[in-house]
C-alpha cells in the first residue's frame, strides 16, 4: 500500500512510537511514517482529546506535559510509610492554575523558606542512609493498612482484586490535577500491559493493490480500528479470559436489548423480569421456513432482479463478482437451474432481488408468501450437494443463504448456514495454497461477510461463536474484482462496505471495552464508575468521529436532521448514531442508579449526548425501513434498546431535562410502540419485543401521572 500520512492529532490510546512495540489493528496505518513521529513518546505524548483541552492548562500543544507540571518538587523525606504519609503535613497545596508549590523549585530560583511540616518523633537510633520511602496504594491509604509497595500491586490489593493505584506523595492536588493524573496513569498501565504481554507493531498495513480501498484508507486517516489488540486497562473490567483481539465481538456480553430490564427505573417498566436468553429460546422454538407450498420458478422477471440486486442489495454483501454474473447465469440457466453451484447462486441472487425490489418485508402481507421465497426453496434444494464441496464458491452460496435468510428475520437459521461457511473458511484459511489465486478477492468478501453477519447475530443473541474470528488479523479488505473485459451487470461498489467493516468492529470494540462481563451472570457495563469510563469513551468515541470523517464525500451524510434520499446514507447515519449511543449509554445507567452523578457537568454531557442518538434513531422510525434487508432484526432490538432508555430517562428529573419536551417524547415512543408491532408476526422474538413496550410505556404513563408529572388532557 501506498505510504499514508494521517493527520498528526491521532487517536489518544494508538497514538504510535517508533520502538515498535505498540500494539495496534491490522488494518491501522504505519503510523511510523508520520513527520512528527518522534514527538510521540511512549508516556507523556498522549494526544487524548480530554487532556489537550484541561482547563487548567497543564498539557502543551504537543501533548506532553507542560514544564510547571513535570518540575514539580518531590520531597523524599516527607514519607517513611503509611503512617507518616497519613500524618498532617503542611505541604502547600497545588495553585488553582496547574502550577506547583514555589518551595524547592528545580531552578534553584526561589528562596522562600518552606513552612516547616510536622514530623513525628524518630525512634531510630542508628542513621542508616536515607532511602525512598515506601508509597502505598491509595486502597491500603483508605484501609490505614502498611502497604508494602509491590508493583504493579501490592499484597492487599491482589488479595482483594482491587485496582491497586499509587500517587506521588507529599503533592497536594487540586480536582483537576487527580482528574488527570488518574487519566494518565490508566492510559500508561494501558501501554504497559500491552509491552510486557510482548505485543508487537507489524512493519506495514495489509497491502492493498486497489485504489478504492486505498482512498478508503486515506481518507479514514487511520479511523478503521486503533485499537486492534489492546487489552482492557486492569481495572476498568475484571476480565479473565479476554480476546488477544477486541474488536471481535466479546464471548460474554450484556449489550443485548433484554439487559436493561435489570436496570434501575426501566425494571419498574416491565411486570416480570426477563432472562436475556428468552429470545434465543424462542427463535429456537418456532418452526423452520415453510418451503413445500412455493410455486414454481417465474423466469419471467429475471432481468429485473438482476438488476434490483446489483443497485439495492449488493452494496450490502459485495459478494457477487457483476464482470463474471453473465457466465454465471448462462451455466446455471444450461443446467436448467437444477445443478451445481451456479445455479445455487443464480438462485440466491434473484431471490435477494426479488427482496430488494419490494421494499420493507413488514410493509408485505402476513398472508402472503414473502418475496423471493420461491427461488430461495429452489436454491436450498441444492444447498446439500453444494455446502459439501470445500471451494469458496460454495461458502458463497452459504453466505447468499444466510443473507435471505436473514432477511426473512430467521436469525438462528441464518446462524446455522453461516456456521456452515465460517468452518468451511476456517477450513480452506488453516493452510496455505487451498484458496487459488484466482478465488482470493472472493475469499476476502465471503470471509468479510461472515464475521459481520456473526457478529450482528452475536450482539442480539447469545450463539455459540463459530471461531472465524480468530483469522481476522491477519486477513486484508477486499481490493476490488478484477474487470475481465465481459459486460457488467452492475457496478462493483465497495465504499459502504469498506465503511461497515470499520463500524462493525468499532461496534464490537464497545462491548468488548464497555460491556463485557466479568461472569456469565453478571449484569451492568464493565466499567463501573465514571472515571474508570471516561478514557475509554473519550477513544472510543474519537474512533468513531474519524470513522465518520473518513468516509467519501458521497457517503458522508449530514449529521444534522436533513431527510436524506439515499439509502446507503440513510443506513449509515442510523449505525453512526447506534455506536454512538452504546459508547455513551454506560452514563445514563450510571445515572439512573445514581442520580447524584448528573451533578457532574462532564457525566450531563455525555449522558445528553446518548440521549441524542437515542432521540436521532427514533424521531423518523420508518426511515429504518432503508436498512432492513440486512439489518431488521438487529435493527429491531437496537430500536427497543433506544426505547427503554429513553422511558427511563423521562422518569428521571435530571435526565428528562436534556429530552425534547414530554409532548413529543410520548409522540415518539408511541410511535416506536407502532412500528414494533408491525414487525411482531414476522419473529416470536420481535413479538415478544413488542409486547415489552406496549407494556412499558404504559405503566411509564402511569407512573408520571401518580409522580405528578404528568396530567389527563
Amino acid at each position: 500500500m501506498a505510504e499514508l500520512t494521517p493527520s498528526p492529532d491521532v487517536s489518544p490510546v494508538s497514538a504510535a512510537t517508533t520502538n515498535g512495540q505498540f500494539p495496534r489493528d491490522s488494518f491501522c496505518l504505519n503510523l511510523s511514517t508520520l513527520p512528527d513521529a518522534g514527538n510521540f513518546v511512549l508516556k507523556s505524548a498522549l494526544r487524548s482529546p480530554h487532556l489537550l483541552e484541561s482547563p487548567n492548562g497543564l498539557f502543551s500543544s504537543n501533548g506532553a506535559l507542560s514544564n510547571p507540571f513535570k518540575k514539580r518538587p518531590r520531597n523524599m523525606s516527607q514519607s517513611s510509610g503509611t503512617d507518616r504519609e497519613m500524618s498532617n503535613d503542611h505541604t502547600p497545596p497545588a495553585q488553582s492554575n496547574g502550577t506547583a508549590p514555589t518551595s524547592n523549585s528545580s531552578n534553584g530560583t526561589n528562596t522562600e523558606p518552606r513552612p516547616t511540616a510536622k514530623k513525628r518523633p524518630s525512634t531510630d537510633t542508628i542513621d542508616y542512609p536515607r532511602r525512598r520511602a515506601t508509597i502505598a496504594c491509595e486502597i491500603c491509604r483508605s484501609r490505614k493498612s502498611r502497604c508494602d509497595g509491590t508493583r504493579p500491586k501490592c499484597r492487599l490489593c491482589t488479595e482483594l482484586n482491587a485496582e491497586c493505584i499509587y500517587r506521588e506523595p507529599g503533592i497536594k492536588l487540586d480536582a483537576g490535577d487527580k482528574l488527570i493524573l488518574e487519566h494518565l496513569n490508566r492510559i500508561e498501565g494501558l501501554l504497559q500491559t500491552n509491552l510486557t504481554n510482548g505485543f508487537s507493531i507489524s512493519s506495514h498495513s495489509p497491502a492493498a493493490s486497489n485504489t478504492t480501498s486505498e482512498d478508503f484508507l486515506a481518507r479514514s486517516s487511520g479511523n478503521i480500528l486503533h485499537l486492534g489488540m489492546v487489552q482492557p486497562i486492569n481495572g476498568i473490567g475484571t476480565w479473565t479470559n479476554h480476546p488477544s483481539n477486541i474488536s471481535t465481538m466479546p464471548k460474554t456480553h450484556n449489550t443485548a436489548a433484554l439487559n436493561l430490564l435489570a436496570s434501575p427505573m426501566i425494571r419498574e417498566l416491565v411486570s416480570r423480569q426477563y432472562d436475556a436468553k428468552i429470545l434465543l429460546q424462542l427463535e429456537m422454538n418456532r418452526d423452520p421456513v415453510s418451503l413445500s407450498s412455493s410455486r414454481g420458478l417465474d423466469l419471467s422477471n429475471t432481468g429485473a432482479y438482476v438488476q434490483a440486486y446489483f443497485e439495492r442489495v449488493n452494496v450490502f454483501y459485495a459478494c457477487v463478482n457483476p464482470y463474471t454474473w453473465s457466465t454465471y447465469y448462462q451455466t446455471a440457466l444450461a443446467h436448467g437451474f437444477r445443478d451445481g453451484p451456479e445455479s445455487c447462486i443464480v438462485l440466491l441472487v434473484l431471490a435477494l432481488g426479488h427482496a430488494g425490489s419490494t421494499g420493507s418485508i413488514t410493509q408485505q402481507s402476513p398472508e402472503k408468501e414473502p418475496p423471493g421465497l420461491a427461488y430461495f426453496a429452489a436454491a436450498w434444494s441444492l444447498l446439500p450437494s453444494v455446502m459439501t464441496r470445500n471451494n469458496m464458491v460454495a461458502a458463497q452460496c452459504q453466505i447468499l443463504a444466510a443473507a435471505y435468510l436473514v432477511y426473512l428475520v430467521r436469525p438462528v437459521e441464518a446462524w446455522n448456514v453461516l456456521s456452515g461457511a465460517s468452518m468451511k473458511l476456517q477450513l480452506l484459511l488453516s493452510a496455505p495454497g487451498r484458496i487459488s489465486p484466482a478465488e482470493e478477492e472472493l475469499g476476502k468478501r465471503v470471509y468479510w461477510n461472515a464475521v459481520m453477519i456473526e457478529s450482528d447475530l452475536l450482539a442480539e443473541l447469545d450463539l455459540p461463536h463459530s471461531g472465524i474470528a480468530q483469522f481476522e488479523e491477519g486477513f486484508s479488505l477486499p481490493t476490488g474484482f478484477e474487470d475481465l473485459g465481459m459486460e457488467a451487470v452492475g457496478r462493483d461498489e465497495l465504499w459502504y462496505f469498506l465503511a461497515e467493516i470499520a463500524l462493525r468492529r468499532l461496534l464490537n470494540r464497545v462491548s468488548s471495552m464497555l460491556y463485557i462481563r466479568t461472569t456469565p451472570y453478571s449484569k451492568g457495563p464493565a466499567a463501573t464508575s465514571v472515571a474508570q469510563l471516561d478514557p475509554l469513551v473519550v477513544e472510543l468515541d474519537y474512533q468513531l468521529n474519524q470513522w465518520y470523517a473518513g468516509l467519501p464525500q458521497a457517503m458522508q451524510f449530514p449529521l444534522d436532521r436533513v431527510p436524506l434520499q439515499n439509502p446507503v446514507q440513510t443506513v449509515l447515519r442510523l449505525r453512526y448514531f447506534a455506536c454512538r449511543t452504546i459508547i455513551f449509554r454506560p452514563y445514563v445507567l450510571l445515572v439512573l442508579q445514581d442520580e447524584s452523578l448528573a451533578m457532574d457537568s462532564s457525566v450531563q454531557d455525555n449522558c445528553h449526548k446518548c440521549l441524542e442518538a437515542c432521540v436521532r434513531q427514533l424521531e423518523y422510525i420508518t426511515a429504518h425501513h432503508a436498512g432492513h434487508l440486512p439489518y431488521l432484526f438487529q435493527g429491531a432490538l437496537s430500536i427497543i434498546s433506544q426505547t427503554l432508555l429513553i422511558m427511563g430517562a423521562t422518569m428521571t428529573a435530571s435526565l428528562s431535562q436534556l429530552l425534547p419536551p414530554p409532548a413529543t417524547m410520548d409522540d415518539i415512543i408511541n410511535n416506536v410502540v407502532l412500528e414494533m408491532e408491525r414487525y411482531a408476526h414476522l419473529a416470536p422474538s420481535l413479538r415478544l419485543s413488542a409486547e415489552i413496550i406496549r407494556e412499558a410505556e404504559g405503566k411509564r404513563q402511569m407512573w408520571l401521572r401518580t409522580a405528578g408529572l404528568k396530567f389527563e388532557s
